[in-house]
């Protein structure tokens, strides 16, 4: 693979951009290996993923942001980040009880399929030990009192645990506890979690007996960041399963980990592949 940088950003709508930035990577010897963008016409938002490859680009990787935000970023009133394809991102895994998330997570990660690096494992129950013992990844637990009495004193520890590892995202596989407001800032759009619904629909707890209850014909999961907000934060991916009347609360349970397995994977790809946006309270996801 050979390196490329990729720059995602936004900015109010304008002529030119496309056009001063293509410019800007070819002038400099860049090689464009990808390039999607999207205009909201409501808002009048631009937004725009472009990757180019870096072997005979004529500006240092480091002053690559300096010479956009100096030429750019000011003058279109722009917000971008860049990335370089051969920084790994580290993703640590938060889980509780449940694992099949995790396995799933896990196999894909052993796999080779993604381009990330999972230095940790952090639970509140020791129940899934065993499971980062198979994958051979340090698995760290911190118990939280039914009070929740120290719950300000374990997220201090992990943070500082996440810090030492150098996480940059987080994936909550099923961990049920609430992340507090200095998690979240510490993390801004960059925590991922699954729930079990196809949101903003039963929200809260037990949604497969909600939708059993209110004879639904499908259920559904939904991936997305995690916001002060419970459940509100931007959706990276949902997806949905046809049931009929034949099903049970049980039979759905099964029937929606398949589903979530595969919706928080997805979410999670899109994020190491450095392909969501957030705006406001929304993603663009690129293709």
């Amino acid at each position: 693979m050979k390196p490329t940088a990729i720059l995602l950003l936004h900015c109010p709508d304008q002529q030119g951009i496309i056009t001063e930035l293509t410019k800007f990577i070819t002038d400099n010897q860049g090689n464009i290996v990808y390039l999607d963008q999207y205009v909201d016409r409501q808002d009048g938002m631009f937004f725009m993923r472009i990757e180019w490859e870096l072997d005979s680009f004529l500006i240092p990787r480091e002053k690559i942001k300096e010479y956009i935000d100096t030429l750019y970023s000011q003058r279109y009133n722009m917000v971008c980040n860049l990335y370089f394809n051969e920084v790994r991102p580290r993703m640590a895994i938060f889980v509780s009880k449940m694992s099949h998330c995790l396995y799933d997570l896990l196999a894909r990660y052993n796999a080779g399929e993604w381009n990330v690096d999972i230095p940790c494992i952090i639970s509140n129950h020791e129940s899934l030990r065993y499971v980062a013992e198979q994958f051979d990844i340090p698995f760290h637990v911190w118990s939280i009192n039914k009070d929740h009495s120290n719950k300000d004193e374990v997220e201090q520890a992990e943070i500082e645990l996440l810090r030492k590892e150098k996480v940059t995202f987080i994936v909550l596989a099923r961990y049920m506890q609430i992340i507090s407001e200095k998690m979240i800032n510490e993390y801004p759009n960059h925590i991922i979690n699954i729930h079990h619904s196809f949101l903003p629909a039963f929200i809260g707890a037990k949604p497969y007996h909600q939708a059993w209850e209110r004879g639904v014909k499908i259920i559904g999961a939904t991936s997305h960041y995690v916001t002060t907000e419970l459940d509100a934060g931007p959706i990276i991916e949902q997806d949905v399963v046809r049931i009929t009347h034949k099903d049970t609360p049980e039979s759905l349970m099964l029937k929606g980990r398949d589903l979530e397995k595969i919706v928080l994977s997805r979410a999670v790809t899109k994020h190491i592949e450095r392909k969501v946006l957030t705006y406001k309270n929304k993603t663009i996801i690129f293709s």
